[in-house]
């Protein structure tokens, strides 16, 4: 037996920060035919594979080190443009794990300090291989 991932879960103190700022950096969009509205109690975004990130809030405040966290790869930028973008929209630097030779990765966080890794594009990464 398998199981697909339906949803990947955030805890919040408010979704719509996080709604707007993931919809702004990566392909997750609002779904028209369930759109996020004031007062909703979470907000919610698709990719176009299905795949929906849930901001659901809770009372408490994030105090330690995500045990789950996404890896993004850029489409149609570079890394480097990806964080400085990311960056731009309101991320903040965690840590910086890029190497002379161009591979490696950085860690940031969204505004309400959950870490995401951004990782070299497949063209850099093919770039590398030949």
């Amino acid at each position: 037996m398998t199981v697909q991932v339906h949803s990947i879960t955030f805890d919040c103190q408010r979704w719509e920060p996080l709604v707007e700022f993931w919809a702004a950096i990566s392909d997750f969009a609002q779904d028209p035919d369930n759109p996020n509205n004031p007062g909703d109690p979470m907000g919610a975004l698709r990719s176009p594979t299905g795949l929906q990130l849930l901001f659901i809030p809770v009372p408490e405040a994030k105090t330690v080190k995500n045990r789950v966290h996404l890896d993004v790869v850029p489409t149609d930028s570079t890394r480097d443009e990806q964080v400085q973008l990311t960056l731009d929209a309101g991320a903040t630097l965690v840590a910086d794990h890029r190497r002379p030779d161009g591979s490696g990765w950085v860690v940031l966080a969204d505004p309400e300090g959950n870490e995401f890794c951004v990782e070299r594009s497949q063209a850099e990464r093919d770039a590398a291989a030949t």
